[in-house]
Order: C-alpha cells, then sequence, then structure tokens
C-alpha cells in the first residue's frame, strides 16, 4: 500500500465518522514559537488553548511537519528524518476516550477491502499511563485486548503537555510487533525496535499551571471540555505495510536513493558509511523539496539557514560518495514525482522549486571546492602539531572568506577526528568588522615575518643543543621587528632572535617551549617564547630587559634549569599515561594530540565512550607503577622503516623525516617516535595525579593529570581539604562521603521547599495585580514592580499574569531582581500580538532605561540592567510605547 494510499484512507475513515477535513497548514505556521510546523497539532493548538472557539467539533488532517533538532542523526537510525506526515484526528468537546480508542482499533485492524489498513490484531500492543485504569479497561472491551499486551508506563511516556501552562493529559500509544528478526519479545517497555510505535492517542483533559519537565509539573484541575489529539506517523505505518525496514524505503523516499546509488556507482545496502549517506540525500532532497514548495528559500538566518543546510549537505553526501557533478537536477524530480500524489502543488511549481534548489547547489559546489582545500590544509596543519582541535579563527576563516558553514566545519573536522573551537568562532562572529580589520593587518604582519624567516634559514638550520646541555655560547644571526629584519632591539621591546645554535626547545609534539635567558655584555633578554615558524628555524620570542641588542653579538643562551626539569617530567609523564592507557584499555587507546608543560600534561587519545572511576583509577595506577619501576629512558636515531619495524609508535597524520628518533621507556612497554625532552629513568617523574577525563570530539577522549612537584602539592591540597572536612564535620576520613552526601540531598529537599514557597508567595499576589489594569485603547498593560523577585520566579509570574488575562489582549511587563541587577519579563497575549504589540520590542525599551539589554520573542522576553532607581521610568517606557503603538 504506498504511501498516498494510506493518508487517503485516513481521511476518508474519519470524513466518514463525522470529521472535518483538514488540509495541512504550510510548514511556516504563524506561531512565533515555532521555526516550523512540527507536530500534527499545532494548526488547532488555539482550540486546545481555548484562545479560540473550534469551528467544528471533530476535525481530521494529514499535517506536513519538519523537526530539526535530529539532523545529525538522519540516516544513522531508522527513525529519524526531517520532513514527515503526521496523521490526527481531532475532537474539542465532543467523543472522548472510549470513541477514540474505538477509531482507532477499527482503522488499524480493520480489513483493507472496508477502506482500513489490515494489521493483524494479534500483532498490536499498547501503552497506557500508569494511573490510567479507565484506558486501560477500555482497550481490554474495545478491542478485546489480554492485559499482557496492554502495558502501563509513567509519566514520562504516556504523558503529554506543550511544555507550558496549559492543556495535558494521558495518552496511549499504539505499537505493532515486527516479528522476533527484530529483537526481543516482552513489548514496548522491551524493545521499542521490534514493537514500533505508530500511532499516539491523547486525552487532554487536565489544566496545567506549572511545569518544570516531562514528568513534573502541577494541575490547576479538569478542563472544562475533554479534547482528543492523536497522531499517527504516516512514514511509519508506510513502511511496516510495505514490508521495508525503514523510512527511507518507502515509495515517497527510495526513487531518490536508488538513483543516487546509481550515480555514485554504489549498491544500497552494501556498505554502512554508503547507505547512511544515500539515506541523508534521500530524506534531504524531500525535506528541501516541501520546504521551497512552502516559501523557504536558503539563507543565512533561522528557516533559511536550516533549508540551505539540508541541501548543501545532500550536495556533500553525493561529492562523499564519489560524484562531483551536479545531482539535484537528476534527484529533485524523481522526489517531486514521488510527493505529487500527496501534494500535487510540488509539481506544478516545480519549475521555481528547482530554480531555487539548483542555484543553490551551484553556490555551493563553488564554495565546497575552495574551501575543502583550505579546510585539508587546516586539519594538516592541525595534525601536523598533533593539535585535536581546529581554532574558531580556522573555522571563522572557512566561513567568512569561503561561505563554509559552521555546521559543515564541525561534521568535516569529527570526521578528521578533531574538534572545533565554536566558542572562538562565536566570539570571532560577534566581532566580525573589527576582526576582518585586525585579520588584514596580521595577514600583511606575517607575510613580512615569512620572507624575514626565509632569509635567516637560507643562512643554515638552527642546531638545537638542548638533548645534552642548558647552556649553551651562541651568536645572533638575526633580529625580526614586526615583521622585518633589524639591526638592533632596544630596551623595553618584545622582538623575535634567531641564534647560531640554542639549547631553548621549540614548542613541539606537544610540549611547550622552553624558558630562560640570553645575556651578553650589558644585555638581558628574557625568552618567552621558542617556535619553528620555518622547517629547521628556531625563533626565540624575547623581552629586551638590559641594554641593546645587536646583529652578530656574541651572547649566552642558558635554558631555567628547573623549567626543564619540570617539562621532562611532564613529556616522559605523557609518554608513560599513554603506554598506561594501551595497558589497561588496550592498543587501540591510541594518542591522538597532546600538550604538555611542566607539572602538567593532558593526552588526547582514541576511545568511545567515557571512563568509569574504577578505570581511571586502574590508568592513574598503571602509570605510576611505571613510574616506579624505575624504567630506562633513552632516545635512539634510526631510519623511519626500522622504527615502524620495530613497532615505535607515531601520532596519526603527523609526517615525519627518513631519520627519526625513538624513545624508549622499558622496551616495549614505551617506544614511540618523539622529538621532546625527557629524564633518564621514570622515577626522576616523580608522580601523576590524574584530574579527570572528558570527550574532545566523536571518538576522542582526553585525561589531564599533574607531574612532579605539582602532582605532590595537588595531593597536599586535597589531604588539607579532606582534614578541613572531617574536622569541621567530626567524622573520621572514611565517613566523609556519606555525611557530605546526606548533607547534600538536604540540602537539595530544602531548596525545593523554599522555592516551592517562594513561588507561592509570588502567585499569591496575581490576583491583585491583574486587578490594577490600565485600558489603553483597547489593550490591558500590566506595569508591575516585583520587589525581590528574579529569576525564573519572575518568568513564572508574568505567565501566570498572561494565563488569567488570556482572553483579552494584554502586555505584561514585570520588573525585579535585585537593586544592582534588575530584571525584566515582558509577555504579550495573541490579542495583543494581534494590535502589532511585540514582547521582544517592548522588553528591549524596557531594558535600555535600566541601562542594560533585553530580547526575545513576540510572545515572551526578558532582560535586564544596572539601574535599579529607573524601574519606575522603564514601566512607564513601556507603557508610553504600546499607546503609541495601538494609536497609529
Amino acid at each position: 500500500m504506498n504511501t498516498a494510499e494510506i493518508r487517503r484512507r485516513f481521511l476518508d475513515y474519519f470524513a466518514q465518522r463525522g470529521h472535518e477535513v483538514v488540509p495541512s497548514a504550510p510548514l511556516l505556521y504563524n506561531d512565533p514559537t515555532l521555526l516550523f510546523v512540527n507536530a500534527g497539532m499545532v494548526p488547532f493548538k488555539p482550540y486546545f488553548t481555548g484562545a479560540e472557539a473550534p469551528p467544528f467539533n471533530r476535525a481530521t488532517s494529514v499535517q506536513k511537519c519538519v523537526r530539526t533538532l535530529d539532523i545529525e542523526e538522519v540516516g544513522k537510525t531508522t527513525r529519524h528524518g526531517t520532513f514527515f506526515q503526521m496523521n490526527g484526528n481531532f475532537s474539542f468537546g465532543d467523543y472522548f476516550k472510549e470513541q477514540a480508542i474505538s477509531y482507532a482499533w477499527e482503522l488499524v485492524t480493520g480489513s483493507t477491502e472496508s477502506g482500513c489498513l489490515g494489521f493483524d490484531p494479534d500483532t498490536v500492543w499498547v501503552t497506557v499511563l500508569h494511573s490510567d485504569d479507565e484506558a486501560a479497561r477500555l482497550w481490554a472491551e474495545v478491542a478485546g485486548l489480554p492485559q499482557e499486551r496492554i502495558q502501563r508506563r509513567g509519566l514520562r511516556d504516556n504523558y503529554w503537555h506543550m511544555g507550558i501552562p496549559g492543556p495535558g493529559g494521558p495518552c496511549s500509544e499504539i505499537y505493532i510487533d515486527r516479528g522476533p528478526e527484530y529483537g526481543p519479545d516482552g513489548g514496548p517497555v522491551v524493545d521499542e525496535d521490534r514493537f514500533l510505535e505508530i500511532w499516539n492517542l491523547v486525552f487532554m483533559q487536565e489544566e496545567l499551571s506549572e511545569v518544570r519537565a516531562k514528568d513534573d509539573f502541577d494541575t490547576v484541575g479538569d478542563l472544562p471540555r475533554k479534547n482528543i489529539d492523536t497522531g499517527m506517523g504516516l512514514e511509519r505505518v508506510a513502511y511496516l505495510l510495505q514490508g521495508v525496514d525503514n523510512l527511507y524505503e518507502i515509495d515517497e523516499v527510495f526513487p531518490v536513493i536508488a538513483r543516487a546509488a546509481e550515480l555514485a556507482g554504489t549498491g544500497y545496502g552494501a556498505k554502512r558509511a554508503d547507505d547512511v549517506r544515500l539515506r541523508v540525500v534521500g530524506d534531504h532532497i524531500r525535506s528541501a523539496l516541501m520546504l521551497i514548495g512552502d516559501g523557504v528559500t536558503p539563507g543565512n538566518e533561522a528557516r533559511g539557514y536550516v533549508l540551505r543546510r539540508l541541501l548543501r549537505r545532500t550536495v556533500r553526501s553525493m561529492r562523499l560518495l564519489g560524484v562531483r557533478e551536479p545531482v539535484l537536477n537528476e534527484l529533485l524530480p524523481l522526489s517531486s514525482a514521488a510527493m505529487k500524489a500527496s501534494y500535487p502543488e510540488v509539481e506544478k511549481d516545480f519549475d521555481r522549486i528547482s530554480q531555487i534548489a539548483y542555484a543553490e547547489e551551484d553556490a555551493f559546489r563553488r564554495t565546497l571546492t575552495a574551501g575543502t582545500q583550505i579546510f585539508d590544509l587546516a586539519v594538516r596543519d592541525a595534525k601536523s602539531h598533533q593539535l585535536s582541535t581546529l581554532t574558531g579563527e580556522r573555522a571563522f576563516q572557512l566561513h567568512d572568506t569561503y561561505g563554509f558553514p559552521i555546521d559543515l566545519t564541525l561534521e568535516m573536522a569529527s570526521e578528521q577526528g578533531l574538534a572545533v573551537d565554536e566558542g572562538g568562532f562565536r566570539r570571532l562572529m560577534q566581532e566580525q568588522k573589527d576582526r576582518a580589520k585586525a585579520d588584514a593587518k596580521s595577514k600583511k604582519a606575517g607575510s613580512q615575518g615569512s620572507e624575514a624567516y626565509r632569509q635567516l634559514r637560507d643562512r643554515g638550520t638552527t642546531p638545537f643543543t638542548g638533548y645534552s646541555e642548558l647552556v649553551t655560547d651562541s651568536k645572533v644571526r638575526g633580529i625580526v621587528v614586526d615583521g622585518q629584519l633589524a639591526q638592533t632591539a632596544g630596551e623595553g621591546s618584545t622582538v623575535e632572535v634567531v641564534l647560531e645554535q640554542t639549547p631553548f626547545y621549540a614548542e613541539s609534539g606537544g610540549q611547550d617551549s622552553d624558558a630562560g635567558v640570553i645575556t651578553a655584555d650589558g644585555v638581558r633578554l628574557e625568552v618567552v617564547d621558542v617556535q619553528r615558524p620555518v622547517k629547521g628555524l628556531i625563533v626565540h620570542r624575547v623581552r629586551v630587559l638590559e641594554g641593546e641588542l645587536r646583529t652578530g653579538q656574541d651572547v649566552l643562551a642558558s635554558v631555567d634549569a628547573e623549567w626543564r626539569l619540570g617539562a621532562c617530567q611532564a613529556h616522559s609523564g605523557t609518554h608513560v599515561m599513554h603506554a598506561a592507557l594501551r595497558q589497561v584499555l588496550g592498543p587501540t587507546a591510541l594518542q591522538s594530540g597532546s600538550y604538555n608543560k611542566p607539572g602538567y600534561l593532558r593526552l588526547d587519545f582514541a576511545w568511545p565512550s567515557g571512563l568509569s572511576q574504577d578505570l581511571r583509577a586502574a590508568v592513574e595506577e598503571a602509570a605510576n607503577q611505571g613510574i616506579r619501576k624505575d624504567l630506562n629512558v633513552s632516545a635512539t636515531y634510526m631510519p623511519l622503516a626500522r622504527a615502524r619495524e620495530i613497532g615505535a609508535l607515531a601520532l596519526f597524520g603527523e609526517t615525519y623525516d627518513e631519520e627519526v628518533r625513538v624513545v624508549e621507556m622499558g622496551g616495549l612497554w614505551s617506544r614511540e617516535l618523539c622529538g621532546g625532552t625527557h629524564v633518564q629513568h621514570s622515577s626522576q617523574i616523580g608522580l601523576v595525579s590524574l584530574l579527570g577525563e572528558s570527550s574532545v570530539g566523536s571518538g576522542v577522549r582526553r585525561v589531564e593529570a599533574f607531574v612532579g612537584i605539582e602532582a605532590f602539592r595537588f595531593l597536599a591540597r586535597e589531604r588539607s581539604l579532606v582534614l578541613g572536612l572531617t574536622d569541621a564535620l567530626k567524622v573520621q576520613p572514611d565517613q566523609l562521603m556519606d555525611r557530605v552526601t546526606k548533607m547534600v540531598a538536604q540540602l537539595k529537599n530544602a531548596e525545593r521547599e523554599i522555592a516551592a514557597l517562594r513561588s507561592k508567595s509570588v502567585l499569591a499576589e496575581v490576583d491583585s495585580i491583574v486587578a490594577k489594569t490600565h485600558d489603553m485603547w483597547g489593550v490591558g498593560y500590566i506595569g508591575h514592580h516585583a520587589e525581590g523577585v528574579g529569576g525564573g520566579d519572575l518568568r513564572t509570574l508574568a505567565l501566570e499574569i498572561r494565563s488569567r488575562v488570556a482572553q483579552q489582549p494584554s502586555v505584561i511587563c514585570v520588573i525585579g531582581g535585585t537593586q544592582e541587577k534588575p530584571s525584566v519579563v515582558v509577555a504579550t497575549t495573541e490579542g495583543a500580538r494581534y494590535r502589532g504589540l511585540n514582547a521582544g520590542e517592548l522588553v528591549r525599551i524596557a531594558s535600555e532605561t535600566l541601562g542594560g539589554r533585553g530580547g526575545g520573542n513576540d510572545d515572551l522576553a526578558q532582560g535586564g540592567g544596572n539601574d535599579a532607581g529607573q524601574i519606575p521610568a522603564a514601566l512607564k517606557a513601556v507603557e508610553y510605547a504600546i499607546g503609541h503603538r495601538v494609536q497609529s
């Protein structure tokens, strides 16, 4: 049974039973709280909330929906689709549970000859809310379901509400048993892959006053009229009735997948990676078709950005499948042909739809060609420096210069095992204009600096003497000032210096650069950084503390001995930690990046999930056992081929010369390619104290630790803290955890009680506040100074006031917070918004009067400032703005 036929049967069934057939609302529905329509009940929301009187008592529809939160999961699972269709039947104070259950049972299990769907009754299971005895009884009486196929679940699974105060109620979900090949027996509570949910019946019967979570809310009482809201996933029913495994293989999607596979020269079902990409293409093509059909055009914000992202993911997925030619002209017509039976308008409007889509593909293909090359360079650069994260600057460059959206950079970086500094990217976006000027200046200086480095490198490499000595006689080969070669550098300046030879270690291989001084007659330089901007050239960044430095001057380069000892301990500690991870977790836990400096190390490694407390303890134990064994540490130069032959570990993605340095600790226990400085025996590391473990990207984890004396100091601080707590709490150290746990539980209980009392106190004022409503040409204005009320309580107060006046055009402005930081919340009713009043605009007026900023949606917005003395003026400013608006 094709999807269009299932759709027709659903609508016909309910039309024959007195339901008004309501056409699907456009995906761009006029609801300020939604980007797109994301549920079948959205067009009926005003009827359920009581904001509008329904023009009919019962209705049915097949609603187009788009959900964007799961875009990353599309193609990876059988359930996540961007565009989907929700079949629904609705009752507004007409029939209730018994009739809804009867209708659903008949349509699901009735014969196909009678216009129903023909599912085997023996495959049907249902769930009900644990306390809904009535629904459980009705399923047994109406459908004849045995008790074992009527399962009870909690609020999280079987209660529905909108996430805000308003209507809610228990629900009953209908599942189909797909058979033992899909999972274990036992119903939905055991396995929701085998037992697939197809329909949710919501029995809307209660008024909610406060909603804190899916399963945490307060009820006022019963609704004056009980309503029915159901949602049947059309795609899920289709793939069950069509005998395929997932929603991507139904008749409305699979033709695109089949053609995409043909273009790529691959078979669907042959390789998992290819299948995921093909499913992404099938889903996104259909979603883009429907979005453009409903008026969305590609852009950089909100709805346009979602569409642009879908089209670009399609093109990129095809490129990953090896197709570099344009593809939308092949695939979009197939999607239109598959969807036209249900939505004839896509065929009628195909010229416009295709024109928009093809233009976006052309633009992105140009972007992809240039941007991918830059991205690949960025990845190679990051890996060559043993970094696991692309900088915010790199991500910004890809976006600003090459049009790469950040989500594409995130995806491509993840494929390379790298994270992206999203925080840095966002900051640069905020400062885009200033950054553009600074970036141009930086590039100019960098270009000049590169030329200076090249000239100095032409005179030879910089020999590194630091493996065998910390003090080296040398000579100044060159001075670089603002990217230009200079003959001198005066006292107080910060410049770059290249020596003929140096004991200073340049930052590389994860090891931070050395610290120390460079001296000559009457000259003293502090070394603040050491880098290798050009292969073979070591450049010291120095502050001239005394005298004047001259090119060609003889100098004495001296590394800080304590710094170098700490650096050696940290770098050797990193090797020890790497060996310990592989010892505990196995040989696949390979290093993917590191950073170490005196007293501290961090190491990134390949691993799919977080480490338990026991595993972290085992890794720390293995590392310190390796230190305790006083393993010999040696460094040997050998051909790269020989190093690989003896099993020396290399950092993935790093490039090496033909002659490499192999550092060993206890022979095979730790054998790695490494150019860093190390202790001579593992016992000289002293101690490694693991600080924590976290995720830094897909399949990459990070451990951090203190090393040497810093590890001892850290443990001493921990011991002092424990002793202080045991003394304060009058318990023994082994009793401390239990005592603190009990105290935390008591504190949380007290905080909940206080919050409940505070909320009651705040809401007790609502009636008196509402009584002071000021009418302004048909719009009620409620301006209130709620002294001392802040945070969520202020928002709750505004929402509660709005619920009391929801039937009239009203604006609520409440200001609370503290004297130092006043807060403001503005809420509007639907009638006020109809009169052109926007909460986001009004909250900005109030916040600016308070000396701050604010913003939000049309219906609810918040902000704040720093001048509580202006609260009366802020309330008056909002009042004035309302009057000006409603009179104009």
